[in-house]
C-alpha cells in the first residue's frame, strides 16, 4: 500500500490477518506497525515490496501498481518463479520483451487482469494465437466519442473524468478519453500473446459488454462477454486454470437488446496510430511513449495544457526519440526516465 490511508490498511489487516504488509513510506509503515497486534510484520520501501513479491509462501502475485513504478516488482516476482497476474499494463509496454522472455525462462505464467486481455486469453483457450487471423480489442469510445472535434480544446478535466461505462482511477480514465489506453493495450497484447501489431485491431463498442474478440483463420469468431465489472477478470486471473463459482451480477441475454460496434475514428483518436508507430520503431519507443503520456496526462489534470495537447506532447517526444534495444531492466527504466524528462521540458511554461 502507498500508506495514505492507514485506517483502511489497518481494517484490512484485521480482516485478512496477513503475515506481512508492505507500506511504501517508511514513516507511515512505522506508524502502522505501532497500531497492529503481534503477528503481522510491516516492511517499507522498495526492499519491502521486493520482500513481499518474492516471499516463499507466495504462489501468484497480482501486480496493480500504476505506471512504470510497477515494473521492478513484476520483474522480481518473475525472477523468483512466481506467476504474475498483471493489472499493470505498463510493465509490458515499458519492457515487453524482457518481461515475457523472463516468464518463459522461469516457466511461470503471465495472466492478464485488464478486461480486454483477460477476454482474449479466454477466447484463445479455444485455439492458439497462431490459429488466429486477428485479435480485436474493444473500446467504449470514452466520453467524447461523438463530441465535435472543434470543441476539444474546451474539454475540462472534470468532463474527461466522466467515463460512460467504467469507474476507474484518474490516469486511466483520461487515457480512456484520448484512447491512449487502447494504444497501450495494443502494445501489451502484442507482447503478451506474441502477435504482430498488424494482426491486432480495435473496434468501438459503446456498451462495454463484449470485452474482446478473436477471429480465427477459418472465419469463426469467439468473444467474451460479461457485465462491465472488474470482478470478473480479477477472479479469472486468481483462479486460472480453474473457474470458480460466484454470486456476481449476471448478463441477462434477453434483456441486452442490442450490441453496437463502430470502426475506430483515427482522426478523432490519433493515440492508437501513435502506439502502433512506437511498437514498430523499436524496443525503447513504447517505454518513451508511455512515460511521455503519464507526464502529459498529469499536466492536463493540473490545468497546464489543453486536452488535445496530451497526445500532441507524446507525439513530439516520440519524434525526438532515437530508438535502441533494451537489453536489461535498467535500460528500460532509463528510457522511461528520458521520456518523462523530455515531456517535462516540452511542457515548461
Amino acid at each position: 500500500a502507498q500508506g495514505s490511508d492507514l485506517d483502511l490498511v489497518a481494517r484490512q489487516v484485521e480482516e485478512f490477518r496477513p503475515s506481512i504488509v508492505a507500506i511504501h513510506d517508511a514513516d507511515r509503515a512505522a506508524e502502522l506497525a505501532a497500531r497492529l497486534e503481534d503477528g503481522t510484520e510491516v516492511v517499507s520501501g522498495d526492499s519491502g515490496l521486493e520482500r513481499v513479491v518474492t516471499a516463499e509462501s507466495v504462489d501468484r502475485v497480482v501486480a496493480a501498481i500504476v505506471g512504470a513504478a510497477g515494473l521492478p516488482p513484476v520483474y522480481q516476482a518473475l525472477e523468483a518463479g512466481k506467476d504474475v497476474a498483471l493489472a499493470n499494463k505498463e510493465a509490458l509496454v515499458v519492457a515487453g520483451r524482457l518481461v515475457t522472455g523472463l516468464a518463459r525462462r522461469q516457466g511461470v505464467q503471465l495472466l492478464p487482469i485488464d478486461s480486454e486481455h483477460a477476454a482474449l486469453h479466454q477466447a484463445l483457450r479455444c485455439g492458439g494465437p497462431k490459429e488466429a487471423r486477428r485479435l480485436v480489442l474493444t473500446a467504449s469510445g470514452g466520453p467524447f466519442r461523438q463530441r465535435p472535434l472543434e470543441t476539444w480544446e474546451a474539454i475540462r478535466p472534470e468532463e474527461a473524468l466522466e467515463h460512460p461505462t467504467w469507474q476507474m482511477g484518474a490516469k486511466i480514465t483520461i487515457d480512456s478519453a484520448t484512447l491512449m489506453n487502447k494504444g497501450l493495450e495494443l502494445i501489451e497484447a502484442s507482447f503478451l500473446f506474441d502477435v504482430p501489431a498488424e494482426e491486432i485491431d480495435i473496434v468501438v463498442h459503446p456498451q462495454s459488454i463484449v470485452h474482446s474478440l478473436v477471429e480465427y483463420r477459418d472465419g469463426s469468431w469467439l468473444a467474451q462477454l460479461s457485465v462491465n465489472d472488474m470482478v470478473f477478470p480479477v477472479q479469472y486471473a486468481l483462479s486460472f486454470p480453474e473457474r470458480w463459482g460466484n454470486e456476481f451480477q449476471r448478463l441477462e441475454m434477453g434483456e441486452l437488446g442490442r450490441l453496437d460496434f463502430e470502426p475506430l475514428d483515427e482522426e478523432r483518436f490519433p493515440a492508437v496510430a501513435l502506439a502502433r508507430r512506437a511498437l514498430a520503431m523499436g524496443e525503447s519507443a513504447p517505454a518513451v511513449l508511455n512515460a511521455a503520456n503519464e507526464v502529459a496526462v498529469q499536466a492536463f489534470l493540473d490545468g497546464k495544457i489543453l486536452f488535445p495537447q496530451i497526445v500532441g506532447t507524446v507525439e513530439r517526444v516520440l519524434d525526438a526519440h532515437q530508438p535502441t534495444s533494451t537489453p536489461g531492466l535498467q535500460e528500460a527504466l532509463e528510457w522511461d526516465r528520458w521520456g518523462r524528462e523530455q515531456a517535462g521540458r516540452l511542457l515548461l511554461p
